[in-house]
């Protein structure tokens, strides 16, 4: 009989190569690297938004094929905080490896992993939160393994606090360390958010910083004490990923209002509608237009280029079809708008056209922008049973990880636009 390999995967969102010097110092991190090698220079997918790369990472596939190109549908007019995210596995429009490994007769555990809302995982507790009226209790039992979900509730939910860190990101490693212990899972999905959610608040330098890597490898040397406890160590591969950076955002940018100015957003018998929209993303935006109206697409195209010249726009690039074909952006979208550094793209109707941050005491760092922005890369760490200690790695983008967790667990998955990462993995 084959002995049962493992793949435990770390979704350290927003690890990148600026947190690397950081990071490689301390005491977990550090023991992976013994037996283990990285690179920070994994390069994202466009717009580097955390359910599009989280869907890129588990079918290896650009969003162009698996649809899912921004954390939310859009949803014009609907407060932030109101809507909808890419919550369910049924937005993906490809196979996953989570599938693959489940076909061939493997067991898979998911805790928090973005885009798995009702996913054919064993032991999964999706990430997915309530918004307006809904229990979110009921919302999660619903979209995960029930009994299993029940079951790290009673026995962790008490160490948490809604959403808040670092208590979600304790929570979601308590309930990994007992999935280890007691499920053994031949792949683990995971996300831990306690980094991205301190850059977002408070920016990306600074003691707030270290002190979140300090958590993060707390949480690791948790992890890895429980593959050493669950008499699985030798067969486990250990894999680290950060799926974007963050840079840090001075202005937000408002550019509906100026659609709103020129007519393309209206008020109809008491309800907002629009000929062009633009949804924001963070550091990139996307252009909609309603389909066949070619006027209105000309008309915001001026307005886009007029306050391209004008600094305070804080407008990179305007780009169409050529650019967003080289970046596997869907063909439904004919127009992105690209961000400078220290200005970031939201959909609001109330806010100034461009919001001073710093004028109003506010700090703030977000993603979203080009994976070819200047060291905007992250981090990827591989360790374990398979892997060739500090062995070189070639250009490395995230939609290689299915295909290398493919390789590792002897499952194929090659239909697919990113490759496994054979010159890290030992032949066996």
């Amino acid at each position: 009989m084959k002995t049962q390999q493992h793949v435990i995967v770390i979704s350290y969102d927003a690890f990148s190569k600026d947190n690397w010097d950081s990071a490689c110092q301390q005491p977990n991190m550090a023991r992976l690297l013994e037996n283990g090698t990285y690179t920070t220079e994994m390069k994202s997918v466009y717009p580097t938004l955390t359910y599009v790369i989280h869907s890129s990472y588990v079918t290896g596939m650009y969003p162009n094929k698996h649809g899912v190109y921004h954390n939310n549908p859009l949803q014009p007019f609907v407060p932030e905080q109101d809507q909808d995210w890419h919550w369910f596995r049924s937005d993906i429009k490809k196979p996953t490896i989570y599938e693959a490994v489940r076909d061939q007769g493997m067991t898979v555990a998911g805790i928090l992993w973005p885009v798995t809302g009702k996913a054919n995982i064993q032991y999964n507790i999706p990430e997915i939160k309530a918004v307006k009226n809904e229990n979110q209790a009921l919302k999660i039992l619903k979209s995960g393994s029930k009994l299993f979900t029940i079951g790290m509730e009673l026995k962790y939910g008490k160490y948490r606090k809604g959403i808040e860190q670092p208590y979600l990101d304790d929570f979601i490693t308590r309930c990994a360390v007992d999935t280890i212990k007691n499920k053994k899972p031949n792949l683990l999905l995971m996300h831990l958010i306690d980094l991205d959610d301190t850059k977002h608040a408070l920016g990306t330098k600074g003691p707030h910083i270290e002190q979140v890597i300090e958590r993060m490898d707390k949480r690791i040397g948790n992890l890895m004490e429980a593959v050493e406890e669950a008499g699985i160590l030798q067969q486990t591969t250990f894999i680290i990923v950060g799926d974007h950076g963050q840079l840090d955002v001075q202005y937000k940018v408002h550019l509906n209002r100026l659609l709103q100015e020129q007519g393309l957003i209206y008020e109809e018998n008491g309800k907002m509608q629009w000929r062009a929209y633009i949804q924001g993303a963070g550091g990139a935006a996307y252009l909609h237009v309603k389909p066949g109206d070619e006027q209105a697409l000309q008309q915001a195209l001026a307005i886009l280029h007029e306050v391209k010249q004008q600094e305070e726009y804080g407008i990179e690039d305007i780009y169409g079809r050529a650019e967003l074909a080289r970046f596997h952006v869907d063909p439904a979208f004919p127009y992105m708008i690209e961000a400078k550094p220290g200005y970031a793209f939201e959909d609001s109707l109330t806010e100034p056209v461009v919001l001073d941050l710093h004028a109003r005491g506010e700090t703030y760092a977000t993603h979203g922008y080009s994976p070819e922005k200047p060291d905007y890369t992250s981090v990827f760490v591989a360790s374990g049973r398979g892997i060739k200690p500090q062995a070189p790695m070639g250009n490395i983008e995230v939609i290689d990880l299915a295909p290398t967790i493919g390789q590792l667990l002897n499952v194929p998955f090659t239909n697919c636009d990113g490759r496994a990462l054979t010159e890290i993995i030992a032949d066996e």
